[in-house]
Order: structure tokens, then C-alpha cells, then sequence
């Protein structure tokens, strides 16, 4: 009990210090998906929340910038890219670069899936402003804020979960839900 008490004095008098580019992002995020993959879900819905996480990162890294006053030409699209593009530690340490084609696209899968969860974080975030505004400034209920992010990206990751990237993922899925096998019909002996 005294060791619990000394971990929530410590934690509360030290002021909390975020760096968005940090590594401790990248471990969270591999972290994550190593406990994913033990728990057999397949890394491009991982990568469509990590993606979605390093978008919330900018934003944050974005109004700490308007606090302080700080504008120049190009901001944001600066800042959104470059936190996106920290996924690219993982590619370092933890993940190797396997390049695959997905619809028009030769890339990874994990990568592939990262930026489509960024993109559905953005769009969806900008999707609530419009209707915010179109509704008088306010949300039609309450939390719509989080509820239109979260089911968008729900929404994506339930595609990657029927739709999978991977063709070794597709494989097992397809024999594991369609039982499709038919035996060799045998030659005609006549």
C-alpha cells in the first residue's frame, strides 16, 4: 500500500512531458501489435489504429503550436505527414518491408493499412466538422465527436477482417469459412 502511494505522488507531482517523435510511441505501437499477433488479429487492422493514433499525435503536436503561437506556411500538412511517417521506425526495428500488390498499389500490407487508418482519422475528423456545423455549431448528440472517428475506423478495420491484405491470410481465411474443396472427378473409363 505504502509503494502504490509513493508511484501516485510521484506520478502527480511530475508534470507530464509528451513528445510526439518519440520512441515510445513506436514500442507502444509494437508492443501492440506483437500482442495482437499472439492474439491472431491480423496486422492491418493494427496498422489501421496506429495510423489513426500517429494522426491524433499531430493534432495534438498541432494545437501545441497554435498555443504557442507558432504558424508557417504548410503547418499542418508538415506536421501530419511527418508524424505519419514515424511508422517508419517500426520498418528499423521491428517489422521487415514485404511489398505486395493491393489494388493499384506495391506496398506492405502493414503500411498500406497504416495510411488508410490516418486518412480514415482525418476524413472522419473532418467529417464531424461538417456536420457539426451544419447543425448550428453543435453535435447531434453527445460524444459525436468520438463516436464518428471511432465507428469510422471500426468500420475500416472490420473491412481488413473480411477483406484481408495478405495472401497467406486469405488462404486460411477463404478454406476456414468456405468449404469449397471438391475432389478430383475421376476420368471415364469408357
Amino acid at each position: 500500500m505504502f509503494i502504490l502511494l509513493i508511484l501516485m505522488l510521484a506520478v502527480w507531482a511530475v508534470p507530464a512531458l509528451a513528445n510526439p517523435a518519440c520512441a515510445v510511441c513506436t514500442v507502444a505501437v509494437g508492443a501492440s501489435l506483437e500482442l495482437a499477433r499472439h492474439y491472431g488479429v491480423d496486422d492491418a487492422i493494427v496498422g489501421v489504429w496506429a495510423g489513426a493514433m500517429l494522426v491524433i499525435l499531430a493534432y495534438w503536436m498541432l494545437r501545441w503550436m497554435d498555443k504557442k503561437g507558432w504558424h508557417f506556411a504548410g503547418r499542418d500538412f508538415i506536421i501530419i505527414v511527418s508524424s505519419v511517417a514515424m511508422i517508419g521506425f517500426m520498418y528499423v526495428s521491428e517489422l521487415v518491408y514485404t511489398p505486395q500488390i493491393i489494388g493499384i498499389f506495391y506496398m506492405d500490407g502493414f503500411l498500406f493499412s497504416v495510411l488508410v487508418g490516418a486518412l480514415v482519422m482525418h476524413y472522419s475528423s473532418e467529417f464531424y466538422q461538417w456536420m457539426k456545423a451544419h447543425n448550428g455549431g453543435h453535435a447531434h448528440f453527445p460524444f459525436e465527436k468520438v463516436v464518428v472517428p471511432v465507428l469510422a475506423l471500426c468500420l475500416a478495420s472490420a473491412y481488413f477482417y473480411y477483406f484481408p491484405l495478405s495472401n497467406e491470410n486469405m488462404e486460411t481465411s477463404s478454406e476456414s469459412l468456405y468449404d469449397f474443396h471438391t475432389e478430383a472427378e475421376p476420368e471415364n473409363a469408357e
